[in-house]
């Protein structure tokens, strides 16, 4: 029986790491040990980014609605605790955006979540 070698397969793995490493600096983008390397590495940040990214949106719609809050005159933390007490389950993206962009519905937004506690 013929001897396998698995050339064709390594070739196509080689490839395909130094495809996904494409545009990176020096060596890292020619040689397959150091190319490998990074693109394992470019994997987690990735990964860890994916997370990161929802974490900060969040922050950014809680600092959005707690500024339109203290225009209100009242805090973040209570003006949600109103919100879910008046039975109003509009989520933080939304709030956010009602906050920039329709000053006046945020406004009784506000006063329903004061009219609650």
């Amino acid at each position: 029986m013929a001897r396998v070698k698995g050339a064709l397969a390594t070739r196509k793995r080689r490839k395909k790491v130094l495809k996904l490493a494409k545009g990176y600096w020096g060596a890292k983008s020619k040689h397959f040990k150091m190319a490998k390397e990074a693109v394992m590495k470019s994997g987690n940040y990735a990964y860890i980014g994916r997370k990161q990214r929802k974490r900060d949106f969040r922050r950014l719609w809680i600092t959005r609605i707690s500024a339109g809050c203290k225009a209100n005159g009242i805090n973040y933390s209570t003006f949600m605790n109103g919100l879910k007490k008046a039975g109003i389950t509009l989520n933080r993206k939304m709030l956010s955006e009602i906050a920039i962009a329709d000053a006046e519905g945020f406004t009784a937004l506000v006063e329903k979540a004061k009219a609650a506690l």
